[in-house]
Order: C-alpha cells, then structure tokens, then sequence
C-alpha cells in the first residue's frame, strides 16, 4: 500500500493559496499571491530537492495541474533541478471536464474520485505526492486518505484565503517526524497520521 503525502506552503494562519506568484490564484478577490518568494533561499531549495529527490508519482486537483503543465514541461534541468523528475513522473489528474491532459505520463481520474485514489493506494508503486490542489485537498482528508503532511510554514498571516484544513478537516492524531528552521524563519514541519486523538483533563 502506498502512502500519500501532501507537500504545502502554509501561512500562520493556514492560508495555503497562491504561494508562487501573484496571477497564480486571485480567486475570492485574493491579493497576497506570491508570499512565500521572500523567504527563499538555499535552505529551502535543499528542502525540496531532499523531499522530491526520492521516486514520486504526482496526484494533483485540475487547477494546481494545469499550473504545473504550462510551467515544467518547457523548464529546463540547467535552470530548474526538479524539472526531469517532475516531467518523468507518472501524473493523475483529477477532473471531469479534462479529456486531453497534454503533459506526458499523465492520467485523467474522473468520476468516483474517492473510490479511485483508494484503488490507486492499494497498488504498487512510489508515494503519491500531493502540491497545491485545495480543493481535493479537502475531499482527500474528509475520506482520511492522506498519510503524511510536509508542511513549510512561513512567517506570515495572510487573513481572507484557500486554507489546508477546511471544510475536509477531521479529528485525527498526528505524530512529528520531521523538523528544522530556514534561516528566513520558515518552519519545516512534517507529520504523520496515528490513529485517533486521545483526550483527557487537567
């Protein structure tokens, strides 16, 4: 059984949406894309090579693939390290209008979204990773189907936006196994899912 592990950008606030850049995502009247560029530098760019440098299939929502297509099969690997490992991976893509995804290696789900990530869970092959995609975010966690978060929190609130845990949000449990400090003050946070929470009294 595979796992899948969500890799997002976070405000202090939760707010997740627009991270890369300020046309990225302006729905809702949003204003702040491109909040997570000040803060990069070589300590982040390790980060994400060290977390994308081992084998990955790509599960994606249809906006954040439509983002990733139109960028990363013209960037080249000189410029941009992660470029052949993402145009290499296998992709699906999860939509119900898409018919013809473009990027190579890619596969529509369409339909029983929920039934078709657990039958992709249950084969063989690398984790399945998981960038943007706010909205199957959501139905993702609602199913309890998400094993692990790498979260990078940076030092920002952000007020109206997407956020990670909305309305897809359960009770679950989570332990540490992961975390380091950014010299800019991003935090490197990565979780996974241990069963139930466990409550008690003072």
């Amino acid at each position: 059984m595979r796992k899948i592990i969500v890799l997002t950008f976070l405000s202090l606030d939760g707010v997740m949406q627009a991270p890369g850049g300020p046309e990225e995502d302006t729905s809702g009247g949003f204003r702040y894309g491109g909040w997570v560029v000040p803060y990069g530098d070589e300590f982040l760019g390790k980060v994400m090579m060290n977390q994308m440098g081992q084998p990955f299939d790509l599960l994606l929502g249809r906006k954040t693939y439509e983002i990733f297509a139109g960028y990363w099969p013209h960037a080249h690997a000189a410029d941009q390290p992660l470029a052949p490992r993402l145009n290499n991976a296998k992709k699906y893509v999860v939509s119900t209008t898409l018919e013809d995804p473009g990027w190579k290696n890619t596969e529509v789900i369409s339909g029983d979204i929920v039934a078709a990530v657990r039958k992709l869970k249950q084969e063989d092959g690398p984790p399945l990773q998981v960038h943007g995609s706010g909205n199957l975010l959501q139905t993702l966690m609602k199913n309890d189907l998400v094993d692990e978060f790498w979260l990078k929190i940076f030092p920002v609130t952000l007020g109206p936006g997407k956020r990670l845990f909305g309305e897809g949000s359960i009770p679950a449990a989570f332990t540490l196994t992961g975390c380091e400090v950014s010299p800019a003050g991003v935090i490197v946070a990565s979780y996974a899912r241990s069963g139930a929470i466990k409550t008690g009294s003072f």
